[in-house]
């Protein structure tokens, strides 16, 4: 089978696309062929070295497919999603059944992998690292991103104000679109001055916050007394150490830097967010918007292009045969 693999940690360049061997079914688990696999920033942060990696690897964390080999709780061609399994950019992959979404019938296999990680993550962010309310105030930064777009939506529909940080026109129209009540452009803009105005200088009560260094202490100085600083990524670099006394002196601040695989380390866990994420895409709540499917072989440029940050929504890598062969007819139709 083809796959993308790692051998060092580097630009976009060091993903090669290599034959590999078919991977081997351990006890509880399904081989599924992946129809397409999410491109994300934990995948980034896995090449480029800002996380560990056991080198040679697979990258890719999330997709969705069709089960070629069973068991008594996922039969044979049951169409399954994923979002927290290593190896995802690979014709195939076996993964424990408990891990896996049973896709019902009007949740299209592409949507599902688009759509699992991010909304999932959305869920633990507005309802798990701080439970955000009606009548509240919320930035949310990076806000036509994948995510940003999502909690947007979520944000909005639970009767929050949301505001929002971008970095281009094109972008504030998407985040407008999306929900936003606000939005501002850092490109031109002092973000700590235009949200302070919009907010009559009381402050959020909320930041999402996945661009990290860039914005963290900007987002920490936009916080109400016992507002939460929700750290979700570190797109702009990590986060350097930061001083409690310092929460303490900004009012006794909230700090956290939650990540996905703690929020779906059981079946339970699982079911119950993915299970959300379902319900919203099917009631409406959330749009997703799907900025551009590339091939397989073509995970490089998806890499290149998200950290470029010119991409407005969700990238998926089509992996299969037949969802490469669908790709290149629809580019020709």
């Amino acid at each position: 089978m083809q796959a993308i693999q790692l051998f060092s940690q580097g630009g976009p360049d060091v993903l090669e696309l290599r034959d590999v061997a078919m991977p081997l079914q351990k006890n509880g688990e399904v081989l599924v062929q992946v129809s397409y696999a999410g491109v994300n920033y934990a995948d980034v942060y896995q090449r480029n070295g800002q996380n560990p990696a056991i080198l040679p690897c697979i990258p890719g964390v999330e997709g969705a497919g069709i089960v070629i080999a069973g068991n008594a709780s996922i039969p044979s061609g049951s169409r399954v999603a994923w979002l927290s399994q290593a190896g995802s950019y690979a014709e195939h992959l076996s993964i424990p059944a408990w891990k896996l979404i049973v896709l019902p019938a009007d949740v299209s296999t592409h949507d599902a992998a688009a759509a699992m990680l991010q909304v999932v993550t959305a869920q633990y962010l507005c309802e798990t690292s701080y439970r955000a309310q009606a009548g509240e105030t919320a930035l949310v930064h990076a806000g036509a991103g994948g995510v940003g777009l999502l909690l947007t939506q979520i944000l909005k529909h639970k009767g929050l104000t949301v505001i929002s940080t971008v970095s281009t026109s094109e972008k504030a129209s998407l985040a407008l679109a999306a929900g936003a009540d606000h939005v501002v452009l850092y490109s031109e803009t002092d973000f700590i001055r235009a949200v302070k105005d919009l907010t009559l200088q009381q402050g959020v009560h909320v930041v999402y916050d996945s661009v990290g260094l860039q914005t963290y202490q900007g987002s920490m100085a936009l916080l109400r007394p016992l507002g939460s600083l929700v750290l979700f990524g570190q797109s702009s670099g990590n986060v350097p150490p930061i001083d409690p006394m310092h929460l303490c002196r900004q009012g006794s601040l909230f700090l956290t830097r939650p990540t996905l695989a703690h929020h779906v380390a059981d079946a339970e866990s699982l079911k119950y967010r993915s299970q959300r994420a379902i319900s919203w895409l099917r009631d409406g709540i959330v749009d997703l918007r799907i900025h551009h499917i590339y091939p397989l072989e073509q995970a490089s440029l998806a890499h290149a292009d998200l950290e470029s940050r010119r991409t407005t929504g969700k990238l998926l890598l089509a992996v299969s045969s037949a969802a490469r062969k669908c790709l290149t007819r629809s580019k020709h139709e």
